[in-house]
């Protein structure tokens, strides 16, 4: 079985927690401090983000880091 990349799990569930919050991709690079291009790299796996921007991402979100790991 082909495994998925981790950039690309770890880019659904960003999306999917930001679209559960309501947010545009634009409203979230806002409130994170980000481009929104940048923030559609992530999401679809094309971006690494580093640990703090990670955090940032988290806070944004208003969860843990551990959950955007969360399956």
């Amino acid at each position: 079985m082909k495994k998925i990349p981790l950039s690309i799990t770890f880019g659904i569930r960003i999306r999917a927690l930001r679209k559960a919050a309501g947010l545009s991709q634009e409203t979230f690079a806002d409130s994170c401090g980000f481009d929104r291009t940048y923030i559609s790299g992530i999401e679809r796996g094309k971006r690494n983000p580093s640990l703090s921007a990670i955090e940032i991402l988290a806070e944004a979100l208003n969860v843990t880091v551990v959950k955007l790991f969360d399956e």
